[in-house]
């Protein structure tokens, strides 16, 4: 039997091109029984790390390559080939990390330097970055392919020359057959090229499309591409049906007199071997100021900042203080910190408004210390390791909020600091979304408007919903399908695009910084930045594929509320000469009138008419009522029953009940009710004897449902618990207790976080907004 791997594949990261998409690709490959597979989009490496991700998970050996835009010259120069095309196209694969590397830098060069209609490289930069890299000489739009066609031998003979003194025997001449003539006479060419200089030829389909029964969405997926419709007698079109994932007999049959191409395929496979492992973080390299080193530093400065917080430094705060310091240390993240805290303490001394520290990075006293975030962890009892420690092995992740309007000045300081070579923001993707596909394939199809929108309205709307969701037996849109063929037209080939990648953006927020240029670790691009036609540097991997291989991600956050806290303070100055400063004692009696009374329009996260109607039943004390409430109004504690119950033991009309006395330290403020996910990190401590970083993996996997990982830790509860003074009949009822409230856990690190800005425009409005603009100054805006 003959192996074949596929060295020449569009994914759907080939934008609105390719429509293999990345796992299904993986499944239909193993299914066949291949071993090798390569990912070629065009221009780009989108997909290189979730491809290389997915096939090593299933035994498949991923080869990482793209499929380059050559330029007839210079890549600076604006001009098309002399066969009037944009480039020629040349096929690359990454034969190992330095090959790897090397793609980077020219998916970098061609985006960034070569841009003109395609992302192009020239040769000179080919020459520079073609070491640990095999070249396949490309399609028939390819430069040799392109002088066969034009019946030019001889300079088809020295390009291929040429090539190979570039790449010696790594370079081969790529044949395909689609049943077109062209290619018929390019591989004729070849043939007479291979013998001539003793160039192996090496078989690929292109492949765009998983299976033959795809070729017709994919016709759709052109069409979507270029705004046209399948009437349209000029639009874009492959000639057949042949582009798709085949099998080894498939490709012999195609390749007839050629077998040896096709055999050549794994020999090229086979010399392909990319480990991309993440061996280190590649923090930014930070230069201390007061101290020898990073674990100095960060050292100094929080003891130093603990005596600004707290006044002095007691047990408590040393004990707390010494224990993170020393998990950030082991973890090596001293340099995170450092640079995390120097960028806000920038903003601050900007006069840039910083909010309080969003997610789980509150509950850290290090970050408080530093002034990255503004809640005292040990006051409101948040926990480090809901944060950081060792069983994680994650990167710190720590969301900060800045003034929208004064964002930018921030990062500009970062690309200042850290040079723009190692600054980036990072790429999104835009999907073909369920509602979005149907009405792009009914357009494409000539459908009429009015029934396309019909359809696409019996389709649930929101993250995550698909047409599968819609298409359950039974409902209104299945019958349609049952019955009317243009809908069924519709949905079966909408259903085929689904998910697809449809356009690259610039992430709200995600920023990546290095410790050296990012060209040397991912590829580099352009993308979008909202609606206007200006583009952006950014990563060509996305935010989780950026973390993946240990490089720093932020999230610089905008938000509008501090911003608009900041011209009530201006404005507040400017009317009254005294400027308000709004303090940590949460506990102004004036405030929490307001709130009681529902008057929230205005107060961050508390404007909407379910939000004021709950808070007027729950009616908050105290700043732990704040809390609380945050984290209350999500359709799970409302449906689940949590929201009667902390509302009714608050007010005493149902008496607080705790299912062992030692329950009552950790659900005292929540009255009984288990409502944060530090709350069920606590009991599993407390009752099983699990350390806080094993309580936090519990955390995660009863949040993820993950059943066998919780079955272990029940047991292991249940198990420990008499040890603790908790009988196993009580630690049965307790465990199922938190499992049946751990779909509804919050993060009360985060909800504290928020409810720092809650309390203080609550505050300002309490006080002194009557009369006063709360939008820019006066007198103009900062």
């Amino acid at each position: 039997m003959t192996s074949f791997a596929h060295l020449h594949v569009h994914t759907d990261y080939s934008l609105l091109d390719g429509a293999c998409a990345i796992p299904k690709l993986i499944e239909r490959v193993s299914e066949l029984g291949q071993t090798h597979v390569a990912i070629t989009d065009h221009g780009n490496m989108y997909g290189a790390l979730e491809f290389y991700n997915e096939a090593k998970a299933k035994g498949i050996n991923p080869i990482v390559g793209f499929e380059s835009y050559l330029a007839a010259g210079s890549r600076f120069e604006r001009k098309l080939t002399g066969h009037g095309e944009y480039a020629y196209h040349l096929t690359l694969l990454a034969m190992n990390t330095e090959g790897y590397r090397n793609l980077c830098k020219l998916a970098s060069i061609a985006n960034l330097e070569g841009y003109y209609y395609r992302p192009r490289i020239d040769m000179d930069v080919l020459q520079k970055h073609s070491d640990g890299l095999i070249s396949l000489s490309g399609c028939v739009a390819g430069r040799i392919s392109s002088y066969l066609l034009n019946d030019d031998f001889n300079s088809a003979r020295a390009e291929a020359v040429r090539m190979r003194e570039l790449f010696g025997d790594r370079f081969y001449l790529e044949v395909q057959n689609h049943g077109l003539q062209k290619q018929r006479t390019v591989n004729s060419g070849m043939v007479r090229l291979s013998e001539v200089l003793d160039i192996p030829l090496v078989a690929t389909n292109d492949a765009h499309y998983i299976s033959r029964e795809d070729s017709y969405a994919h016709e759709i997926l052109l069409c979507i591409g270029t705004k046209k419709r399948m009437s349209d007698q000029d639009r874009m079109k492959f000639d057949g049906n042949e582009y798709y994932i085949k099998s080894a007999d498939e490709m012999l049959d195609a390749m007839e007199g050629m077998e040896r191409a096709v055999e050549n395929s794994m020999m090229v496979a086979e010399r392909c071997k990319v480990e991309l492992k993440k061996d280190k973080y590649h923090l930014p390299r930070y230069t201390c100021s007061e101290a020898p080193d990073p674990k100095s530093e960060l050292r100094l400065l929080a003891e130093r900042g603990a005596v600004e917080r707290f006044g002095k430094i007691d047990d408590e705060v040393r004990e707390r203080l010494d224990y993170e310091l020393k998990v950030i240390d082991d973890m090596g993240f001293n340099t995170y910190f450092l640079v995390v805290q120097d960028f806000i303490a920038k903003a601050r001394e900007r006069g840039v408004p910083v909010g309080p520290g969003r997610g789980s990075a509150a509950g850290s006293l290090v970050s408080y210390c530093l002034r990255i975030t503004d809640v005292d962890p040990l006051r409101f009892g948040l926990l480090f390791e809901r944060f950081l420690n060792p069983g994680r092995h994650d990167m710190p992740d720590i969301d900060i909020d800045f003034c929208q309007e004064r964002r930018q000045e921030v990062l500009d300081y970062v690309v200042e600091k850290y040079g723009e070579e190692k600054v980036a923001q990072v790429i999104t993707f835009g999907t073909l979304g369920a509602r979005a596909v149907v009405r792009d394939v009914g357009r494409v199809l000539d459908i009429p408007i009015s029934k396309v929108d019909a359809i696409a309205k019996k389709i649930p709307s929101g993250p995550g919903k698909s047409l599968k969701d819609a298409l359950v037996e039974g409902s209104e849109l299945y019958n349609e399908v049952e019955k009317d063929k243009d809908v069924a037209d519709i949905i079966r080939n909408a259903k085929r695009l689904e998910g697809l990648a449809r356009n690259p953006s610039v992430h709200a927020c995600a920023v990546v910084i290095g410790d050296d240029d990012l060209k040397n670790y991912l590829p580099l691009g352009l993308a979008k930045k909202g609606a206007g036609e200006e583009k952006q540097v950014v990563t060509q991997y996305s935010k989780d594929w950026v973390e993946s291989i240990g490089l720093l991600k932020m999230d610089f956050l905008g938000l509008q509320t501090l911003t608009t806290i900041e011209y009530a303070q201006d404005n507040i100055e400017l009317s009254t000469g005294k400027r308000v400063e709004l303090d940590q004692k949460f506990d102004d009696e004036e405030t929490f009138e307001l709130l009681c009374s529902g008057r929230t329009m205005g107060v961050f996260q508390l404007e909407s008419p379910g939000m004021r109607r709950l808070i007027r039943r729950l009616k908050p004390e105290c700043f732990e009522d704040i809390i609380a409430l945050l984290a209350l109004y999500r359709p799970g504690p409302l449906e689940g029953g949590m929201v009667d119950s902390f509302v009714e033991c608050k007010h005493g009309r149902q008496d607080v009940t705790y299912m062992h006395p030692k329950l009552k330290p950790i659900l005292e403020t929540t009255y009984g009710v288990i409502l944060y996910q530090e709350q069920v990190m606590r009991i599993v401590n407390v009752l099983g004897g699990f350390s806080l970083g094993e309580a936090d993996r519990v955390r995660k996997a009863m949040g993820k449902k993950i059943d066998e990982l919780m079955e272990k830790y029940r047991e292991r509860f249940v198990e420990n618990a008499p040890d603790h003074g908790c009988s196993r009949e009580k630690a049965e009822e307790i465990v199922h207790q938190i499992e049946t409230f751990a779909g509804y856990g919050f993060n009360k690190s985060h909800s504290a976080a928020y409810a720092v800005i809650t309390y203080h425009t609550a505050y300002l409005k309490a006080h002194v907004s009557a009369g006063v603009h709360w939008c820019r100054p006066i007198l103009g805006s900062r």
